[in-house]
């Protein structure tokens, strides 16, 4: 399981402030504010993520990924449980593989892997297997809201509004 130790906070830090989040490295053995798992699990509050050198990469990626997709209201009054629908969810975890491709020794192959052994359960059996053939819901409403471009690319922007592309298909008939 790749960790903040193993990569430092300097990276993860810049990485967030890229979305105008806070990156809050907390003291080992302290507890974690906003923590929803507990320690080491990330926590978060407000627009700011909280972790120690023992918390897990794709925890910090996943909480980060709650405060960029879910609304300014629910930003504004954010601590510990993100709330959100499916939808939302699903889109979270595919913006946590694709940030760890912008960070050098992370990578989303390394990634998805700690998610499987962290235990996130996708009905096809493995994060790998569900962001190839079953995360298009995801990845569309991550475009339809600005979150990422057509290619896949953060956009760095943290979600505002109702998106501007159909989250299916089926909505664009």
């Amino acid at each position: 399981m790749l960790r903040i130790r193993d990569i430092g906070p300097d990276p993860v830090a810049d990485l967030l402030e890229r979305f105008d989040l806070s990156f809050e490295l907390v003291a080992n053995e302290s507890p974690i504010p906003g923590s929803f798992w507990g320690e080491p699990e990330a926590g978060v509050i407000g627009t700011s993520v909280y972790a120690r050198l023992d918390t897990p990469i794709h925890s910090v990626f996943h909480e980060a990924g709650h405060i960029v997709c879910m609304t300014a209201d629910r930003r504004a009054s954010l601590h510990r449980d993100a709330g959100g629908d499916d939808v939302e969810e699903s889109a979270v975890c595919y913006l946590q593989v694709l940030l760890a491709d912008c960070l050098d020794g992370v990578g989303r192959d390394r990634l998805m892997r700690d998610m499987d052994r962290w235990g996130y359960s996708f009905r096809l059996g493995s994060t790998s297997a569900w962001f190839a053939s079953d995360a298009d819901d995801a990845r569309r409403w991550l475009v339809g809201h600005g979150l990422i471009s057509r290619d896949e690319v953060p956009t760095f922007q943290l979600r505002d509004g109702e998106p501007t592309v159909p989250a299916t298909p089926a909505e664009s008939s």
